[in-house]
This record gives C-alpha cells, sequence and structure tokens, in this order.
C-alpha cells in the first residue's frame, strides 16, 4: 500500500488476507503491457533470490526459489517480447517465487524499495523496477557474508554458470544487470532521473526507514542506517559495492 502524503510503500501481510485458493489463468496475463512484463518479472526474480538467502530459508522453500529463478531466466525475455506461451510460464514462476518469499520472507532489496519508491519528485519507482534497480547491489553487499556468497553460487550454479562462488556472484550480478538492460530499465537512480540535491536532502531519512522495514530482519547480512546510507549511495552513482 502506498502512503503517498509520506511517500512511504508499507507491506501488508495477514492470515485474514490470504486466499483460500489462488487460480493460475494465462489468459489474464495475455494483454499485459511490456512495461508491466518486465517489472513484475524483475520483481519476481527478486522474491526467489532473497527468499534463497534468507536467514529464514528451509528445505521446503529453496526448490520453489531456486526452480523460480531458473524459469524468469529462462522465460522473461521471450514473455518481454510477445510469446504467450512463456507468458503462462512466467505466471507459474511467479507463484513459485511467491510461495517462496511467503515463508522464507526477504531482504534489503524490499526494504530499500519500499521506501524510495514514492519518495522523489521525480517520479515513483514502480515496485518492480526498483527491485531490478537494487538487486545488484544488494547481492555485491551481502556477499561479504560468506553463508550468502555460498547460496549466491548455488543460484549462479542452477542457471548454467562456472567458477568459484565469488567468480559465479559476480556473473550473476552481471547477469541481472543485463536482463535489466534489455527491458529499458535504468541501472542507478542518478539515470533513473532522481535529482541529486532532492537525494542528499532525504537519504538519511530513507536510510533509517528502511533499515526499520519489517523485510531487513531476514537480509543475510545486518546493516545499519550509515551503510545503508552508503549502498544507497553507491547506487545513486551506479559503483559496484566494495564495503
Amino acid at each position: 500500500i502506498t502512503d503517498y502524503a509520506k511517500g512511504i510503500k508499507y507491506p501488508l501481510a495477514d492470515f485474514e488476507i490470504t486466499p483460500d485458493v489462488a487460480i493460475l489463468d494465462p489468459a489474464i496475463v495475455a494483454s499485459m503491457p511490456k512495461s508491466l512484463i518486465a517489472n513484475t518479472g524483475m520483481d519476481a526474480l527478486t522474491h526467489a533470490v532473497e527468499a534463497y538467502v534468507s536467514t529464514a530459508n528451509s528445505p521446503f522453500t529453496d526448490p520453489l526459489a531456486i526452480k523460480a529463478i531458473q524459469m524468469v531466466f529462462e522465460y522473461l525475455e521471450k514473455s518481454y517480447n510477445g510469446c504467450m506461451e512463456s507468458r503462462e510460464q512466467m505466471h507459474y514462476a511467479q507463484c513459485l517465487a511467491g510461495q517462496a518469499f511467503s515463508n522464507a520472507l526477504l531482504g534489503i532489496v524490499h526494504s530499500m524499495a519500499h521506501k524510495t519508491g514514492a519518495i522523489f519528485s521525480t517520479g515513483h519507482i514502480t515496485h518492480g523496477y526498483a527491485n531490478a534497480m537494487y538487486l545488484p547491489y544488494v547481492i555485491q553487499y551481502n556477499k561479504a557474508d560468506a553463508t550468502a556468497l555460498k547460496r549466491y553460487g548455488e543460484i549462479g550454479k542452477s542457471i548454467g554458470l562456472e567458477g568459484t562462488d565469488e567468480e559465479i556472484t559476480a556473473e550473476l550480478v552481471e547477469k541481472i544487470k543485463e536482463l535489466s538492460t534489455k527491458f529499458d530499465i535504468k541501472l542507478n537512480l542518478k539515470d533513473f532521473g532522481i535529482i541529486e540535491d532532492e537525494f542528499n536532502e532525504k537519504i538519511a531519512e530513507i536510510s533509517v526507514n528502511a533499515v526499520g522495514d519489517a523485510c531487513t530482519g531476514t537480509n543475510p547480512r545486518s546493516i545499519d542506517p550509515a551503510n545503508m546510507e552508503k549502498l544507497f549511495r553507491y547506487i545513486y552513482e551506479g559503483k559496484d559495492v566494495d564495503f
């Protein structure tokens, strides 16, 4: 839910709003515009990646997350380019990713997206777009944690990447960026059009709010407001994360 007055998005989760049955009808997604296909597809990828490296991951959520990741890399670009069979498969992939993160929870990509989506005067950053932009940098930040690095390596191996966990993780980051570029998703906040003066004015408060987001608690590497602000500044400029 977006609070436009405060410029903040709030995730709502409760068993009272959980459906008894979810129907996946591919006909519903047949008319989706390309931008929505790209943004929701990258959101699904983020759901699955964050669920897999979450501190709440389990043997029940891991297969769901890995399968969703594999399907996104196989079908999202073809879905974007108009293939209806691929669009159907992406519909299923997003459900698998949803099942994964509904149980394993998420990480700071979502924390950051929630707190920046509606706060800048230069334009709303849609949720999936923000996730696509932030995910590569968060992977670079999280890989300093040995367990997270190992799990990113497992993700990469599941889509055919080879090498050490460090090498695979670096290649995974590049593959995500390449996918975003194909969908005309900017890779940093400056290129998106966020005004630097406004960014500097608001970033301290944004960082505090992002650390306090519900998704931060299951991120594999802890973060405080100072490092959150530093991470945002790297994302603004498009710099590789080295801390």
